[in-house]
């Protein structure tokens, strides 16, 4: 499977801003998808995940304001963010796996990996 990220942007705080990652492969369906971003100085950490039959998960930090979504037929998955702040400027990077009984939420969980989308969320 190969990602391709896309959408990020500069946006002020309060505004909205959707990222999407085009995969290819006839898997996709299959696999498990997330989203991760990682911030100038900081670890990469787990934003949301959604699997093969769409239930998702959420990091705490964009429980309430981020929606993940997939489309199969088009092999993609988006990020939908809203009301954004400061404190949410980084890369945005996608990441597929083949499914499993759990949440996928560290990135050693994850086999394949987009190339990152910089959001920057002005104050």
């Amino acid at each position: 499977v190969q990602l391709q990220a896309s959408g990020g942007g500069l946006v002020q705080a309060g505004g909205s801003l959707r990222v999407s990652c085009a995969a290819s492969g006839r898997t996709f369906g299959n696999f498990d998808m997330a989203w991760f971003r990682q911030a100038p100085g900081k670890e990469r950490g787990f934003v949301a995940t959604i699997n093969w039959s769409g239930g998702t998960y959420y990091a705490g930090s964009g429980k309430g304001r981020f929606t993940i979504s997939r489309n199969n037929a088009k092999n993609t998955v988006y990020l939908q963010m809203n009301s954004l702040k400061p404190e949410d400027t980084a890369v945005y990077y996608c990441a597929a796996d083949p499914p499993s009984r759990f949440w996928q939420v560290l990135t050693s969980d994850y086999s394949y990996w987009g190339q990152g989308t910089q959001v920057t969320v002005s104050s």
